[in-house]
């Protein structure tokens, strides 16, 4: 009787891990998670190990805006992802590669650039980006505690 009783209690204990961790995997999937932001191309924005509350919903109902930080994909390596603003989106003129030329941002796509300019491998390298490489929407800065800030307005 008593190994029943401790099989029973150890299964209880298994199903509310298992169902504790279906629910934190369904929030960090499709609500939103945080994110550890590297490298200087969104400086003085955000900066190295910044550590940021990004949110699931806003891409996948399509509600981006001009001005929105994102998280996405990496065009040039899919292994990667890449902190960058929204500067264009579809039907949007923006300026290409080479200062003098622009272009129309297609349908489906969106135009991202780092707020550091001088230092960003952004859409003015690899071009439009699709909207389906596109992650997450930054919300808020969390990490370091002195610098908590929302990163919704532009």
């Amino acid at each position: 009787m008593p190994f029943l009783r401790i099989l029973g209690k150890t299964c209880g204990f298994v199903g509310y891990v298992i169902q504790y961790a279906c629910v934190t995997h369904c929030t960090f999937e499709y609500l939103g998670d945080f994110v550890m932001c590297s490298g200087p191309s969104m400086e003085p924005t955000l900066e190295s190990n910044n550590i940021l509350f990004t949110e699931h919903v806003t891409p996948r109902m399509q509600r981006l805006r001009r001005g929105d930080i994102v998280i996405a994909k990496s065009p040039s390596n899919p292994k990667q992802n890449i902190c960058k603003r929204i500067v264009g989106l579809p039907g949007d003129k923006v300026r290409g590669h080479f200062p003098k030329r622009s272009q129309i941002v297609p349908r489906g796509h969106v135009w991202l650039e780092g707020d550091n300019s001088s230092n960003s491998a952004d859409s003015r390298v690899y071009g439009p980006v699709p909207q389906g490489l596109i992650r997450s929407r930054v919300v808020c800065r969390v990490w370091p505690l002195d610098k908590i800030t929302s990163l919704t307005e532009y």
